[in-house]
Protein backbone atom coordinates (compact mmCIF):
# COMPACT_ATOMS: atom_id res chain seq x y z
CA UNK A 1 0.00 0.00 0.00
CA UNK A 2 0.93 3.29 -0.86
CA UNK A 3 2.16 5.39 2.10
CA UNK A 4 1.43 8.62 0.87
CA UNK A 5 1.55 10.25 4.33
CA UNK A 6 5.01 9.31 4.17
CA UNK A 7 5.93 10.33 0.62
CA UNK A 8 4.14 13.34 1.19
CA UNK A 9 6.40 14.25 3.73
CA UNK A 10 9.82 13.35 2.41
CA UNK A 11 8.81 16.08 -0.35
CA UNK A 12 8.34 18.39 2.35
CA UNK A 13 11.96 17.90 3.33
CA UNK A 14 13.07 18.40 0.05
CA UNK A 15 11.39 21.22 -0.55
CA UNK A 16 13.38 22.02 2.77
CA UNK A 17 16.37 21.63 1.13
CA UNK A 18 16.02 23.02 -1.16
CA UNK A 19 14.80 26.99 0.23
CA UNK A 20 17.73 26.19 2.23
CA UNK A 21 19.98 26.09 -0.88
CA UNK A 22 18.35 29.22 -2.58
CA UNK A 23 19.23 31.10 0.72
CA UNK A 24 22.89 29.53 0.63
CA UNK A 25 23.42 29.75 -2.67
CA UNK A 26 26.66 31.89 -4.12
CA UNK A 27 25.97 34.49 -6.47
CA UNK A 28 29.45 33.22 -8.07
CA UNK A 29 32.05 31.05 -8.29
CA UNK A 30 34.12 33.36 -6.64
CA UNK A 31 31.68 33.17 -3.62
CA UNK A 32 31.07 29.40 -3.94
CA UNK A 33 34.96 28.84 -3.64
CA UNK A 34 34.50 30.09 0.37
CA UNK A 35 35.23 26.97 2.22
CA UNK A 36 32.01 27.19 4.46
CA UNK A 37 29.55 28.38 1.37
CA UNK A 38 30.62 25.03 -0.44
CA UNK A 39 30.74 22.31 1.88
CA UNK A 40 27.13 23.85 2.57
CA UNK A 41 25.87 23.32 -0.55
CA UNK A 42 27.48 20.02 -1.17
CA UNK A 43 25.61 18.88 2.17
CA UNK A 44 22.55 20.31 1.20
CA UNK A 45 22.73 18.69 -2.67
CA UNK A 46 23.31 15.31 -1.41
CA UNK A 47 20.66 15.44 1.55
CA UNK A 48 18.05 16.59 -1.82
CA UNK A 49 19.80 13.81 -3.94
CA UNK A 50 19.17 11.54 -1.15
CA UNK A 51 15.31 12.02 -0.41
CA UNK A 52 14.82 11.93 -3.72
CA UNK A 53 15.82 7.96 -3.76
CA UNK A 54 14.33 7.92 -0.34
CA UNK A 55 10.51 8.91 -2.25
CA UNK A 56 11.77 7.02 -5.08
CA UNK A 57 12.10 3.48 -3.12
CA UNK A 58 8.68 4.35 -1.39
CA UNK A 59 7.26 4.43 -4.59
CA UNK A 60 8.19 1.17 -5.85
CA UNK A 61 7.82 -0.24 -2.31
CA UNK A 62 4.11 1.13 -1.86
CA UNK A 63 3.55 0.51 -5.51
CA UNK A 64 4.96 -2.72 -5.31
CA UNK A 65 6.96 -2.68 -8.49
CA UNK A 66 9.47 -5.49 -7.54
CA UNK A 67 12.97 -5.09 -5.71
CA UNK A 68 15.53 -3.40 -6.61
CA UNK A 69 18.76 -4.75 -7.21
CA UNK A 70 20.49 -1.19 -7.10
CA UNK A 71 19.33 1.83 -6.81
CA UNK A 72 18.78 2.64 -10.98
CA UNK A 73 16.34 0.05 -10.92
CA UNK A 74 14.20 2.21 -8.62
CA UNK A 75 14.14 4.88 -11.47
CA UNK A 76 13.72 1.97 -14.12
CA UNK A 77 10.72 0.86 -12.23
CA UNK A 78 9.33 4.14 -12.36
CA UNK A 79 9.37 4.96 -15.74
CA UNK A 80 7.89 1.64 -16.04
CA UNK A 81 4.83 2.09 -14.19
CA UNK A 82 4.26 5.67 -15.98
CA UNK A 83 5.22 7.39 -12.63
CA UNK A 84 8.37 9.32 -13.61
CA UNK A 85 9.65 10.29 -17.69
CA UNK A 86 12.44 9.04 -19.03
CA UNK A 87 14.12 12.49 -18.84
CA UNK A 88 13.17 12.55 -15.24
CA UNK A 89 15.04 8.94 -14.89
CA UNK A 90 18.05 10.05 -16.60
CA UNK A 91 18.30 12.98 -14.42
CA UNK A 92 17.77 10.99 -11.34
CA UNK A 93 20.38 8.23 -12.57
CA UNK A 94 22.87 11.33 -12.63
CA UNK A 95 21.92 13.02 -9.55
CA UNK A 96 22.74 9.45 -8.28
CA UNK A 97 25.90 9.68 -9.47
CA UNK A 98 26.91 12.86 -8.15
CA UNK A 99 25.77 11.85 -4.87
CA UNK A 100 27.89 8.93 -4.84
CA UNK A 101 31.19 11.23 -5.49
CA UNK A 102 30.37 13.62 -2.81
CA UNK A 103 29.50 10.65 -0.19
CA UNK A 104 32.46 8.55 -1.51
CA UNK A 105 34.69 11.23 -2.93
CA UNK A 106 35.17 8.94 -6.24
CA UNK A 107 37.68 11.29 -7.53
CA UNK A 108 37.82 14.92 -6.81
CA UNK A 109 34.70 17.01 -6.74
CA UNK A 110 34.34 19.25 -9.50
CA UNK A 111 33.29 22.70 -8.00
CA UNK A 112 31.77 23.69 -11.23
CA UNK A 113 29.31 20.96 -11.25
CA UNK A 114 28.77 21.26 -7.38
CA UNK A 115 28.53 24.84 -8.20
CA UNK A 116 26.07 24.63 -11.58
CA UNK A 117 24.03 22.61 -9.24
CA UNK A 118 23.37 24.40 -6.68
CA UNK A 119 22.82 27.34 -8.78
CA UNK A 120 21.29 26.66 -11.99
CA UNK A 121 19.89 22.77 -11.90
CA UNK A 122 17.57 22.94 -8.89
CA UNK A 123 14.66 22.71 -11.55
CA UNK A 124 16.18 18.91 -11.65
CA UNK A 125 14.28 18.21 -7.84
CA UNK A 126 10.90 20.20 -8.64
CA UNK A 127 10.64 17.50 -11.94
CA UNK A 128 10.92 14.81 -10.09
CA UNK A 129 8.84 16.05 -7.26
CA UNK A 130 6.34 17.67 -9.89
CA UNK A 131 5.98 14.26 -11.67
CA UNK A 132 6.01 12.51 -8.18
CA UNK A 133 2.50 14.62 -6.71
CA UNK A 134 1.22 14.55 -10.12
CA UNK A 135 0.64 10.46 -8.98
CA UNK A 136 0.07 11.15 -5.88
CA UNK A 137 -2.74 13.87 -6.87
CA UNK A 138 -5.03 11.31 -8.84
CA UNK A 139 -7.79 9.14 -7.28
CA UNK A 140 -7.18 5.74 -6.66
CA UNK A 141 -3.61 6.04 -8.59
CA UNK A 142 -2.71 2.31 -8.37
CA UNK A 143 -0.38 2.26 -11.53
CA UNK A 144 -0.43 4.50 -14.41
CA UNK A 145 1.25 3.84 -17.83
CA UNK A 146 0.68 7.56 -18.43
CA UNK A 147 4.74 8.51 -19.61
CA UNK A 148 7.20 6.43 -21.74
Amino acid sequence: MLDRERILTTIDELEGYQRELVQIAPGSIDEYQRIEKKRACERLLQISIETVIDISFLLVKGLRLGLPAEEDDLFEKLVGAGIISQSTKETAKRMKGFRNILVHRYGDIDDGIVYEMATERREDFEAFKKEVLEELSEEDAPVKRRRM
